[in-house]
């Protein structure tokens, strides 16, 4: 009865191997190349959005009117990078950056629902929100 019992060891060992083609690959971190000028930190909408120079960034909230193809201009800049060796590090803002975009779409998310239940107590409410946005094209930083 022992050998059966090592027999039934080797086979459950045999499965729980993964087989050899199996790789695990580790994820690598995005690298800024210096040819784009490095990146910025911008505050816009009571958020914070790393951007580089040819990158789109969706907004929830921009105060003013505007429609497509306006040019907008963020003056709340936390931080700008120019790929090489300078980092400017703003207390809270950097005095004099910009960074310039474009308003290339305005539009409306997909519909998130907000269900309000409570069980025992035939309570149910259910509603839909679709949050709007404005897509912006990076063309500048300065």
């Amino acid at each position: 009865m022992a050998e059966k019992k090592e027999i039934k060891k080797e086979s459950k060992k045999s499965l729980v191997k993964a087989p050899k083609s199996t790789k695990i690959v580790k994820a690598k971190k995005e690298k800024i190349p210096a040819e784009k000028g490095g990146f910025a930190v911008v505050e816009a909408g009571g958020k914070q959005y790393r951007v580089s120079v040819g990158d789109s960034i969706k907004i929830e909230i921009i105060k003013g009117d505007h429609k497509e193809g306006d040019k907008i201009t963020f003056d709340k800049v936390l931080l700008v990078d120019n790929g090489k060796d300078a980092t400017d590090i703003g207390t809270p803002y950097v005095s004099g950056a910009k960074v310039l975009g474009t308003l290339t779409e305005i539009g409306r998310n997909k519909k998130v629902i907000v269900l309000k239940y409570k069980a025992k107590s035939r309570y149910k409410k259910k509603n839909g929100h679709r949050q709007p946005y404005f897509k912006i094209q990076i063309d500048k930083i300065s």
